[in-house]
């Protein structure tokens, strides 16, 4: 047993395969281009690493992709059959399980074993970050805080992962309301750890939800470098960007921002195509003529119509079936969420039920202009749509296309409350869109009253 750059023991000797463990590590926190590489060094090294080969397992769980299960399955096989050749601890027995129960559809039993790890080593930052991720996907963000706010006072000032724990609280704290010291948090982190884009962005979600564009856009103009050694998070960045130029009302920018950056690898990963897709969902509601842009987003939808891994990776390929009126396509990924709900057996079947079909079918009515149906069903999958998973600034597209179907079907005081409801989720602040959607709840009014005293003859 040796010691990791963070203080834990694992299994691994001394050299090449250590080296590159803490690298991965390192570069995994940091949402770095390079983790991959680094995992894959360390089991060259080591091909009996068995805590390599379950981190290796998360990974793939977490893109979120129906051809990488086998992968994901392979690696937890692979780190039970290390196990056996080498004893292990129990802490790296914990994460095992935990992949266990992710590749069964249920990330909450991996929660369970991740809770473990943290009870008896509060500084194991590794099980920290990955019962974060897990968190985020089910829409968790009460426990994320709890998790955080338990483990804390651990990260002394001289903990190598300080920084990218800080990123990860002030996130929580954002997602549950506290936004002035969300900003301050995430600030603090990005001085200790300055290419933790995870912590540059929570401070910009804090930005989005006060309705604050002018200073998200200085908080992340000049700051570039944070993010340019991400995967493929740096989209995600830009995409930030991009919706507060989008309530600035410069469309301009933004749809360049989308070409230039957003969609500078035409690439299917369901992240990449949930920034694209709510992206140029949200400028068609403000009325912008956004070209052929759906059709590239559509073709690579059409072929993840049977994934069934993640409902909120689900809907935004709906997002883009819609977008781009594939009828067909749209058709078998609602028949594929309707046999999901029926099993209603795995945490991820139980979100294809609720708000899964609800939302799907909403969408569809939407893109079909039967604003009343959407709405109907919007509104319903609105009540459990936490539980999609993402951020609050990612679901608010479901928020939008629901308020606007409601105005557009009549329902005007039913989207006034929703409007009031994510006014108070925001802290009371309202953004362009609001004010925009409630100047529309004014002249509907103002139509109503002037059809009921003018009635035609």
């Amino acid at each position: 047993m040796t010691q990791d750059i963070f203080g834990q023991t694992t299994t691994v000797a001394p050299g090449p395969a250590l080296d590159a463990w803490n690298k991965t590590q390192l570069a995994f926190l940091a949402h770095g281009a390079a983790t991959p590489g680094h995992l894959g060094d360390a089991l060259t090294a080591a091909p009996d690493f068995a805590l390599a080969h379950a981190v290796k397992g998360m990974f793939y769980t977490l893109l979120g992709r129906r051809e990488l299960m086998p992968t994901a399955r392979e690696a937890l096989q692979a780190a039970k059959t290390a196990a056996v050749a080498t004893p292990i601890s129990t802490r790296e027995q914990q994460f095992i399980d935990a992949l266990e129960g992710w590749v069964n559809g249920n990330p909450s039993k991996a929660i369970v074993h991740f809770s473990e790890i943290i009870a008896k080593a509060p500084d194991d930052i590794l099980a920290v970050k990955l019962d974060h991720a897990t968190r985020f996907v089910l829409g968790d963000n009460k426990g994320m805080r709890a998790v955080l706010e338990q483990v804390m006072p651990a990260y002394g000032p001289d903990h190598p992962g300080r920084g990218y724990l800080m990123g990860c609280y002030a996130f929580a704290l954002e997602e549950t309301g506290d936004f002035s010291r969300a900003k301050s948090v995430g600030r603090e982190g990005m001085l200790i750890s300055p290419d933790d884009a995870w912590g540059l962005h929570a401070v910009a979600h804090v930005h989005d939800m006060t309705a604050d564009a002018k200073g998200g856009i200085e908080w992340l103009t000049g700051r570039e470098n944070a993010w340019a050694h991400c995967n493929n998070f740096r989209y995600h960045v830009w995409w930030h960007k991009a919706l507060m130029h989008l309530d600035l009302g410069q469309h301009d920018v933004v749809l360049d921002l989308y070409d230039r950056e957003i969609r500078q690898d035409k690439t299917d990963d369901y992240r990449d195509i949930s920034n694209a897709t709510s992206l140029l969902s949200r400028l068609e509601l403000d009325g912008v003529n956004v070209g052929d842009r759906w059709e590239e987003l559509a073709d690579l939808s059409a072929n993840r119509t049977e994934d069934g891994c993640l409902i909120f990776a689900d809907l935004h390929y709906m997002l883009a079936l819609v977008g781009d009126n594939r009828d067909a396509e749209i058709k078998t990924l609602l028949g594929r969420l309707h046999r999901d709900a029926q099993d209603n057996k795995t945490d991820m079947q139980k979100a294809m039920a609720a708000p899964g079909v609800a939302a799907a079918v909403g969408l569809e009515a939407f893109g079909e202009a039967e604003y009343d149906k959407a709405f109907v069903n919007l509104a319903r999958a609105r009540r459990t749509m936490q539980d999609a998973g993402g951020s609050h600034a990612q679901r608010d597209v479901f928020e939008r296309l629901t308020i606007d179907s409601g105005i557009r079907a009549g329902y005007l005081d039913e989207a006034e409350d929703i409007l009031a409801a994510r006014a108070m989720r925001r802290g009371g602040h309202e953004d362009g869109y609001a004010a925009a959607r409630r100047a529309l709840i004014s002249d509907g009014r103002a139509a109503a009253g002037m059809a009921a005293r003018c009635p035609a003859e």
